[in-house]
Formats: C-alpha cells, structure tokens, sequence
C-alpha cells in the first residue's frame, strides 16, 4: 500500500485513494462531496467507459434504432441531424443502455450472442479506463493543480482481476498508484441492495464465466426457451448471485491489496476531514 500507516496517510501532501464496492454503497455520493471540497479531482470509471471507449458503440446503436424509423433515417442519411449521447456523473444511463439485457426481443432484450458481445467490450473498456488511472492522477495535478485524487470505480471492477495473484496487471498498476479502499456492506445492506434492484432492475457487467453459469442455471430451471426469457426476470434472478459471487472476491482484494472500511463508516463522512479520518481509521496506527 502506498500508505502503510495512519500517520502517512495524514501527513500525505497528496492523498490519491479508490474506492470499490457494489453499486448503491455510496462510492459515488463520496466521491462527490470530495470533489465539491475543491481540493480533489474525482475519476469517474464508468464515465470515462462511456465517454472514450464505448462512445461510439453507444451513438451508433441510438442510430440502429433512428434507422427503424423511415422518418429519422431520412434525416439522418441527409446529415439534417446527429444523435449522440450526453453522459455525466450523474447521469450514465446511457451505458447500462447499451449493455441491455438478454431475452424476447419483443420485451426489449437481446440474443445472447449480441448480449454476450457488448459484455466483452464493456470488460475491455473498464479494463482499459482502470489502467488510464495514473495517468489522469498526473493529468489531475500537471493541468488543474489537484492534490488529492479519488477513483470512483464501478461495481464489476471484481470481475476482470485475479485478487489472489500478486502480478495482477490491473490491481498492481492500481495499487502502486493509490489506496485501495473496499466499502464493505452487511447484511442489511445486502437486502436493501436486492430489494432496491428488484424494483428497479438495469443492466449489470458479468465476467463470462458468471455469465454462462448464470444462463444455463436460468434456462435448466425455468424451462424457458432463450428467445422467450423476460429480460427483467432474469437479471432480477441473477443479482443477488452476482452479489453473492462478488463479496469474496471484493474481500479478498482488501487483503491482498488495501484496506476495508464499513458502508456505515462511510455513510458518516459528510466532508473531506471526515473521509479521512475514515481511511486513517482503517489503517494501522
């Protein structure tokens, strides 16, 4: 870790960190209040996926669709319009978008084939925009001047590392370059996490493996053809496994690779000298 101890943390001059944990633990509502203090830059992956490597598959779908409709094809064959997305940090729906779900078609789903497709570029582009991480930490200080540095990860970051191997490409260039910081649930939170999906379903990244396990599971025991699955039954049946199979591997790459601190810890922090009081509490003293 580049701070072993509380006493380096909180004598860093500049104090780089990331945080990882599943969606709807507050990495992101963290990350905000630091980059409102004025003296963090905030990272966003799954902004930097949508915006540089998966911003052209994106635009070109929303024109797959625009084609279906003689009026916007003609249009858009004239160049009379354009259609791009409009990502921000708060608003990233057009990459869960793209990603979609598998299922009947006529409920908006696609076939595995195209499913499984977008899965591996979306794993190459969080792959890519994790490894960018360094380089938008000298970005962050060289061209505006930032001494703090927060990565805000999404929640698959698990699924492309190997937690256990120490020449993890991903996890060692990370780890050379911030602190890792796990925002570990409980049970309860667990619970209000599926209870929250289960109203509100959207679109998740898989590693294969998890993904083949989980259609085939889902196909043997519904009993249902492929192109007949409901896009939203399945990933409400797949979301607690996908929590399931992250949590073990979230744990161990805390232990191999940063430190732990409690969703409820982090849920007190309300500005910047709260946040770090919180890491240096999970560090050694």
């Amino acid at each position: 870790m580049i701070y072993e101890t509380r006493e380096e943390w909180r004598a860093a001059p500049e104090k780089r960190v990331l945080l990882y944990a599943m969606s709807g633990l507050g990495k992101t509502h963290v990350s905000n209040l630091l980059r409102e203090s004025g003296a963090w830059f905030h990272y966003s992956i799954d902004y930097r996926i949508g915006t540089r490597y998966m911003g052209e598959y994106i635009t070109d779908n929303a024109k797959l669709e625009a084609m279906k409709v003689p009026f916007l094809r003609d249009l858009l064959l004239s160049d009379s319009i354009y259609i791009g997305s409009n990502i921000t940090f708060h608003n990233l729906t057009a990459v869960s978008a793209y990603l979609g779900k598998p299922g009947d078609p006529a409920k908006g789903g696609l076939d595995i084939g195209t499913y499984r497709l977008r899965q591996d570029r979306f794993a190459r582009a969080e792959e890519q925009a994790l490894l960018d991480t360094p380089y938008f930490i000298d970005r962050a200080k060289a061209l505006y001047g930032y001494p703090h540095f927060v990565c805000d990860t999404g929640g698959s970051i698990c699924e492309w590392v190997t937690p256990d191997d120490p020449n993890d490409p991903i996890l060692s260039a990370l780890a050379q370059t911030c602190l890792m910081v796990w925002i570990e649930g409980s049970d309860d939170h667990t619970a209000e996490l599926v209870r929250r999906f289960d109203r509100a379903p959207k679109p998740m990244a898989y590693s294969p493996a998890f993904l083949t396990t989980a259609w085939t599971d889902y196909l043997d025991e519904t009993g249902i053809a492929p192109g007949a699955v409901d896009p939203d039954a399945f990933i409400r049946w797949t979301y607690a496994r996908a929590l399931a199979h992250r949590q073990p591997l979230y744990k161990a790459m805390a232990r191999h690779w940063g430190v732990t601190v409690r969703a409820e810890d982090m849920a007190s922090v309300r500005d910047a000298a709260d946040f770090e009081e919180v890491i240096a509490a999970a560090l050694p003293g």
